[in-house]
């Protein structure tokens, strides 16, 4: 077919902080899902009833909560930072949450856990991606920066 008919559909330069706080909010979600769907491993709501579970004292479940709710604020940080700490803080917790999610994903290999490790991989794999877009934020033109002054 002859390409020059179709119709070019304009595509946008998303701004970086949008990327990351997008990603953030993906792999949130993905956080939640995993969480969720957890709930319904055999033997896991008994756990909860009686106590007898991985967050089964007030510290491990403090622990747990900011362990969540950091992803949860960078997508508000990723919007609302400047771009240098905001660079750093999206590389420093995008290493962070890869490593976590793949040490998760190599100790979740059992049949009813299946499904975290295949969260694990996705999140391990947008993780990376926010990693890659802070690392790779465009800098300034010096050009239009001297122009400027």
């Amino acid at each position: 077919m002859n390409n020059l008919n179709k119709p070019a559909f304009k595509d946008f330069e998303i701004n970086p902080k949008i990327k990351l706080s997008a990603l953030w909010t993906a792999v949130t979600l993905c956080y939640l899902y995993g969480d969720y769907f957890e709930l319904y491993v055999p033997h896991k709501a008994e756990g909860l009833i009686n106590g007898d579970n991985l967050l089964n004292s007030p510290v491990k479940l403090f622990s747990a909560a900011v362990l969540l709710a950091i992803p949860a604020l960078m997508v508000l940080i990723s919007i609302l930072l400047k771009p240098q700490l905001n660079r750093l803080l999206n590389i420093f917790f995008g290493v962070v949450y890869s490593t976590i999610m793949i040490l998760i994903a190599f100790t979740s290999l059992t049949e009813w856990r299946t499904f975290y490790v295949f969260l694990a991989v996705v999140e391990s794999f947008i993780t990376t991606l926010i990693i890659y877009y802070a690392w790779t934020w465009p800098k300034k033109d010096a050009s239009i920066q001297t122009d400027l002054h």
